[in-house]
């Protein structure tokens, strides 16, 4: 087990100077001072499953940049292709080969990706989603669920963070609780906001609004609070309930696409959706998006008069869809996802054994290679509500600062997810349970 982290000294100099030229001293606030005290860890190499901050210091990393280093860090295939791209011209926003290969690949996986184009982040992805399925269907509403995050586009900014139970409404008629300043409450008019993994509310929201919708837009797993399945027939009663009423389906799998099976949890739990997006492991730690699906739906982008627009320079971009294409046959090789559930299964299992030995209120949340731990009193947190009314977020973050001292690199926000890539080994779960226990140890 790698020692016991002592000193950041260097990491806190570097938070220091960060301050007079970056806002809160980072580029994102998740990697800032409202998560973690008193700063952020610098980090400045990888290799595989362990990371090194300014200070030297050693760490098994289990965020693995929030899920999109599927092979974890300075996998040697991805450092040739990389290597060898860029001597031969990273980019030409122009047409390539490589595009073309990256996007094959893409669809032997995604078994609803009829056609595929590439965006340069999630939240691009899941906008252009939304203007497909509106000019597909002619309408402009849609429905989104509390606790789903999409990416930062102005509409799906609602409700997807945590809040005080008493701030959150009732069931049936959320209240809608803007994520940010600086949008016009006219952009909110055409959100239907409904309460996730709950059928008959969703049942009775759609009788209401279901014929106004462009489109239905959820995560397969809800991954902004942790790490929330589905409950059983959940998701194949939204498909159907969309089809009903005309709306279209968009699965957003940019957290959980070539995560839980090639083709993602739409593979996983056999749901065949209209649109669905991608990011994260798609890209093996390169920025991409993707939007997927039929023909019909996305030949409105060909150019015409009436035609969806998208544009983008760095669409396609050549270095990183060679990393794609080279990230795909990884993910395609034999027993990829069998070692990543297994893997992913045993620190599951270990973490419970701890939290049952140490007798603290907590449970593990999730299936394979993407989980959750939440202290609470409850069982099973089914959703948002669930999520701001029963988690105690504080403790887990006291919790997690105690492994970063003990050598396990994670996010110390509640709301996202452990992350087990290709590179990680039984010696890093045995590193986290050992963490974990000796965590818990200062917790009691």
């Amino acid at each position: 087990m790698p020692p016991v982290t002592i000193t950041r000294t260097r990491s806190q100099q570097w938070f220091e100077r960060a301050q007079q030229s970056l806002v809160e001293g980072v580029n994102s606030p998740s990697r800032g001072k409202a998560t973690y005290s008193p700063g952020p860890v610098f980090l400045e190499r990888g290799s595989a499953s362990h990371v090194w901050d300014a200070d030297n210091n050693q760490y098994v990393d289990f965020m693995m940049s929030f899920g999109a280093l599927i092979h974890g860090h300075a996998h040697p295939k991805l450092v040739s292709v990389v290597s060898e791209a860029m001597a031969e011209g990273s980019h030409f926003a122009a047409a390539t080969s490589a595009e073309l290969e990256a996007a094959e690949r893409f669809r032997r996986m995604v078994l609803s990706a009829e056609v595929v184009r590439f965006t340069n982040t999630g939240s691009e992805a899941t906008m252009l989603a939304l203007r497909l399925a509106r000019a597909h269907t002619g309408r402009t509403k849609f429905l989104k669920f509390e606790g789903h995050y999409h990416g930062w586009y102005d509409p799906f900014l609602l409700n997807a963070h945590g809040h005080p139970p008493e701030q959150l409404g009732p069931r049936e008629n959320p209240a809608r609780i803007p994520d940010s300043q600086g949008i016009p409450p006219a952009t909110f008019d055409d959100v239907v906001l409904a309460p996730w993994n709950d059928i008959a509310v969703l049942e009775r929201i759609m009788q209401k609004h279901g014929r106004e919708l462009a489109a239905v837009i959820t995560e397969p797993i809800m991954a902004n609070m942790g790490c929330i399945p589905p409950r059983e027939g959940y998701l194949q009663k939204l498909r159907e309930l969309t089809r009903d009423y005309g709306a279209l389906l968009i699965l957003d799998e940019v957290v959980t696409g070539f995560r839980y099976a090639p083709g993602g949890c739409q593979e996983y739990y056999g749901i065949q959706p209209d649109i669905s997006t991608f990011g994260k492991a798609l890209g093996a730690g390169f920025p991409v998006g993707a939007v997927a699906g039929p023909r019909s739906i996305l030949d409105q982008m060909r150019w015409s008069e009436n035609m969806v627009l998208h544009y983008g320079t760095f669409n396609g971009h050549r270095l990183t869809m060679k990393v794609v294409a080279a990230n795909l046959d990884l993910l395609s090789r034999n027993d990829t996802y069998r070692n990543l559930h297994a893997m992913g299964d045993a620190a599951i299992h270990g973490l419970r054994e701890v939290f049952q030995r140490r007798k603290l209120k907590a449970i593990v949340q999730g299936f394979g290679p993407m989980f959750q731990i939440y202290f609470t009193e409850r069982d099973t947190i089914h959703d948002y509500r669930d999520y701001c009314t029963y988690v105690d977020t504080t403790r887990y973050s006291q919790f997690v600062h105690r492994l970063l001292e003990r050598g396990v690199y994670m996010t110390p926000s509640n709301g996202l997810h452990w992350i087990i890539t290709t590179a990680h080994t039984e010696a890093d779960v045995a590193t986290l349970i050992e963490a974990a226990d000796q965590a818990c140890a200062d917790l009691t």
